[in-house]
């Protein structure tokens, strides 16, 4: 059943965030393995890293349907969600769904071990068997993603509301006390900032010559010249 009432649900730190995640995970797999690439993968890497970063603390501090606590969801109720999927009447959720909480637990989780394991590498420790599994749980993020894909398209559907719209605009049906104020548009400036600065400083700190990889000598050495010549300043 539509809802005639649309209310602001995903505020602009989330969307501006989501979206981040999702061009610089793509970017960063279509550059993975690229000597000509390197360093926008490792870029992109630590961008990942920094959003990762904001998205654990907006968690806790965020808008209603952006904190944790707002689908902190049980097995039980991921299979009650997905049972009523097959009925004439779906459970609906204005935040996200159980079964939608558990990806979006899964891609944070896994965005963060990629992009450790990614630094690790990159820094030449741990030797072949980091670089394996840094490899391994890209393949695992990008398989999730997949799913997460294809949960939105059939909850879009079975639910008859565009969620991929809705995480631009922010928008959803649902009813009117249900929705959010927007009043942290200053956030969405620390976000970008923040991405700035893990751009900046992995390519200030870690960028090397395209086709070598650093490692844990080298980084130490050119933030010690930095500290030093910051010193001397």
């Amino acid at each position: 059943m539509r809802r005639s009432n649309k209310i602001l649900v995903w505020d602009l730190p989330t969307r501006v965030f989501h979206w981040l995640l999702a061009g610089s995970f793509a970017g960063a797999f279509l550059t993975a393995g690229s000597t000509r690439w390197l360093d926008v993968h490792v870029a992109l890497g630590y961008t990942i890293l920094g959003l990762i970063a904001f998205r654990l603390l907006w968690g806790l501090i965020g808008t209603r349907y952006a904190r944790f606590s707002s689908y902190a969801f049980g097995a039980r109720s991921v299979v009650g969600y997905l049972t009523s999927l097959f009925t004439r009447s779906p459970r609906h959720y204005v935040g996200h769904n159980p079964a939608a909480s558990w990806a979006i637990y899964g891609l944070l989780a896994l965005s963060l071990a990629v992009g450790l394991s990614g630094y690790a590498t990159y820094s030449n420790i741990g030797g072949h068997s980091v670089k394996e599994l840094h490899e391994g749980l890209a393949s695992a993020l990008l398989a999730l993603v997949v799913v997460h894909i294809a949960g939105v398209l059939v909850s879009s559907l079975i639910h008859r509301e565009n969620l991929v719209r809705s995480m631009i605009d922010g928008m959803k049906h649902g009813n009117t006390r249900s929705g959010i104020r927007q009043r942290h548009r200053m956030v969405a400036a620390a976000l970008v900032l923040a991405v700035a600065v893990s751009w900046v400083g992995g390519s200030r700190y870690f960028d090397v010559a395209p086709g070598t990889v650093a490692s844990a000598a080298v980084i130490a050495s050119r933030h010690n010249d930095h500290e030093e010549h910051r010193h001397h300043d």
